[in-house]
């Protein structure tokens, strides 16, 4: 496998389980230095940075971390630590359940927006001096319902319109010596918990798209790949779903 990362960092967050597991598997794969951020999955988390630093010693470091406090620079302060440097943050870490059409759903429109919109925003921030002097990128998780609204996920659709406009307008400000793109998956893995589907709902959502199947996370780690070596792409917003938008 090509290195085409060997010698870059990344700080994924949310990386510890699913896509994002699947994300810092990819740009490991291609060379990169990972730093796995995660909160409440952290059995999950050693397990991955071990299998990582097996295949390739001090190459994979852990950082545990809430993103619902008000104030991430710890976390960024914990990046650096590593005295690694950086060159690309992946903002992967969302949370993703119904609200319906609750009036006295402030604690979840917190949570969603904390964690889907403006921790995204923060780090970009804090990540930038960094990010400059090496010409690096931000590469966000959007959704493909930050266009086309989820029924019953009003809230959830909102955090990610935010997310895609804040990718959009950061490239603009950050340019031209950070590049910041995002990647918009459709149905790459069922939904857990509150959330999950019964057997009726997933073959009616399978229906809508084109290539009638879900994706992998392998999927959008290779689209995360792309985006992080195409020097020249800047405010892109690349679905990764089946042809699933092609559906109105």
């Amino acid at each position: 496998m090509q290195a085409v990362l060997s010698g870059k960092t990344a700080l994924i967050t949310g990386s510890a389980r699913r896509i994002g597991a699947a994300i810092a598997r990819r740009l490991h794969g291609a060379g990169a230095t990972v730093i796995l951020h995660y909160h409440r999955s952290q059995e999950e988390a050693e397990k991955l940075a071990k299998d990582l630093n097996q295949q390739r010693p001090k190459s994979a470091f852990l950082v545990a971390f809430d993103l619902m406090q008000s104030d991430l620079s710890s976390l960024m302060q914990a990046v650096l630590a590593h005295d690694k440097g950086l060159d690309m943050l992946v903002n992967n870490a969302s949370v993703f359940y119904p609200t319906y059409l609750e009036w006295n759903a402030q604690a979840k429109a917190q949570a969603l927006m904390q964690i889907n919109a403006f921790a995204p925003y923060q780090l970009s921030l804090l990540a930038r001096p960094v990010l400059e002097p090496c010409q690096g990128n931000i590469i966000n998780l959007v959704d493909i319902h930050a266009t086309q609204p989820l029924r019953d996920y009003c809230l959830y659709s909102q955090s990610k319109a935010a997310l895609r406009q804040q990718t959009l307008s950061l490239a603009k400000e950050f340019a031209p010596h950070v590049r910041v793109n995002a990647v918009a998956p459709g149905a790459i893995l069922w939904p857990e918990k509150e959330a999950a589907l019964n057997e009726a709902q997933k073959q009616a959502l399978l229906n809508h798209i084109p290539l009638q199947r879900l994706g992998r996370a392998e999927d959008i780690a290779e689209a995360v790949l792309y985006l992080a070596t195409a020097p020249y792409v800047t405010g892109v917003i690349l679905p990764v779903d089946g042809g699933r938008l092609l559906q109105k």
